[in-house]
């Protein structure tokens, strides 16, 4: 083999040593943007969770109150009944 076909062969391993990482560059480019996209997807479904989180939160405050409420009136309303009750027993 002459020195010729030697700096051939080291030529040609070196372009395909150098086409194999320029592929790998694009595939690694390729799975990043679907990582940041994949995070992105995920910022935004946290925010609309976190919002719908909220929301849930409210609600269950507003319906809390409510239920005390309801819960004092009706308790108020037993009262009576038994007021009306025993005034009528006497």
């Amino acid at each position: 083999m002459s020195a010729m076909d030697g700096a051939l062969q080291r030529l040609e391993a070196a372009l395909d040593a150098l086409e194999s990482a320029v592929g790998q560059s694009a595939a690694d480019s390729r799975q990043r943007e679907q990582l940041e996209s994949q995070l992105q997807a995920f910022g935004q479904d946290r925010a609309r969770l976190s919002a719908d989180l909220e929301r849930a939160c409210a609600r269950a405050e507003d319906l809390e109150a409510t239920n005390q409420e309801v819960s004092r009136r009706l308790e108020r309303a037993a009262e009576t009944i038994r007021t009306v009750l025993a005034s009528q027993e006497r």
